[in-house]
């Protein structure tokens, strides 16, 4: 089976549009907590959806990007960022249920970052990498922007990394046993999204460095 068959193109796409939109409400929440203007609001929440992908496509060679290509991609952060404009009271209020559906972004895009690295010749190692970006790298560029230490490097913040890895990995495993199909890829975001509710629940964070004396403060 093709990778680009696992799922329908408009099953995948309908997929990375909720994708990008919860990731671009996380990216315009913080704008607003950090009392950016509307401009800001809107970068962020673009920067947050799609920086992750625009990574991985420049590195496989996919350009133009699909973030340039397809409108929908475009301009759903947009969306995002106008309903976080005018209800960012309300949607605060939702803040967990944001959480969960930012948690099955997460697991989608590990996925679906690594079976797209792949199928443009990559190996294994460097495709479940390019995974892991497409999951966290927007993140990553939003907490930059805002000027934060970005949470993926936070020892005081649940595992986000983690579930992705492990949502790539199992891809990689399964093209490498040659048992990827919709169902398996399927049950790598479902393990890459319950990992990440399960450290959201109990607060898993990974561990500092061994016998640690640092006299840095903590924040």
């Amino acid at each position: 089976m093709q990778l680009q068959q696992l799922f329908s193109p408009s099953v995948q796409h309908t997929l990375d549009v909720i994708g990008i939109f919860v990731f671009a409400i996380s990216g315009a929440l913080l704008a607003v907590r950090k009392n950016f203007d509307v401009f800001g609001i809107a970068v962020l929440a673009e920067v947050t959806a799609l920086g992750g992908g625009l990574f991985r496509d420049v590195v496989i060679g996919a350009v133009p990007p699909a973030a340039f290509t397809d409108l929908g991609y475009f301009f759903t952060p947009l969306f995002a960022a106008l309903v976080v404009f005018f209800l960012h009271p309300h949607v605060e209020r939702i803040q967990s249920a944001v959480l969960v559906f930012d948690a099955a972004g997460l697991g989608l895009f590990s996925v679906s970052g690594t079976t797209k690295a792949y199928s443009y010749g990559l190996n294994l190692t460097a495709s479940a990498t390019l995974g892991l970006a497409t999951a966290v790298g927007g993140g990553v560029l939003r907490d930059v922007l805002a000027n934060e230490v970005p949470s993926l490097l936070r020892w005081d913040r649940d595992l986000y990394a983690v579930p992705a890895i492990v949502g790539s990995s199992m891809v990689v495993l399964c093209i490498h046993y040659d048992v990827l199909t919709s169902f398996t890829s399927g049950l790598a975001v479902v393990t890459a999204f319950v990992l990440r509710l399960l450290a959201m629940r109990y607060h898993w964070r990974a561990p500092r460095a061994w016998n640690r004396r640092s006299t840095v403060s903590e924040e």
